[in-house]
């Protein structure tokens, strides 16, 4: 009878060894498929013309800034391009504290291009900084200010 627990203690020895064998491998894997993923990501952007080469170097945005940033954001991903009325009705600001968080932001290196249409201008946010905000949040956009009115 002690013959068979000994044995049946290292049958059970054994298997935690294997499933720790495992379970490290298993680790290791994921951690090789993650920069799998990066290389492949990176790779698609090539063959879409479209490199994250582009050092985007800019300072840190103030609340109201961020939360025009993301209006625009916003309102840029079902139009090309977005007035400065429609921003401030997506922020629930005035037109000039818009113009002025938006002056700002390109101040600080947010690269904010602008198009006009008469006395009109419509804005819009260069293509590779919305990727890399898209991927990486590098605005450092809360969360909390992701349901923009």
């Amino acid at each position: 009878m002690r013959e068979e627990l000994d044995d049946h203690r290292l049958a059970i020895n054994e298997n935690t060894d294997e499933l720790a064998a495992t379970n490290e491998f298993m680790n290791d894997m994921s951690r090789k498929l993650d920069k799998l993923a990066e290389r492949v990501d990176e790779l698609a952007l090539l063959v879409k013309g479209v490199k994250d080469d582009k050092k985007f170097d800019f300072q840190p945005l103030t609340g109201k800034e961020k939360q025009v940033f993301q209006a625009l954001y916003v309102l840029t991903e079902s139009q090309p391009y977005a007035s400065y009325e429609q921003v401030a009705r997506k922020v629930l600001l005035e037109k000039s504290a818009v113009i002025n968080a938006v002056t700002s932001m390109i101040q600080k290196g947010v690269p904010v291009l602008k198009r006009y249409d008469g006395n009109t201008a419509f804005l819009k946010l260069d293509a590779g900084f919305r990727i890399l905000q898209a991927r990486k949040n590098i605005v450092k956009i809360d969360s909390l200010l992701s349901w923009v009115r």
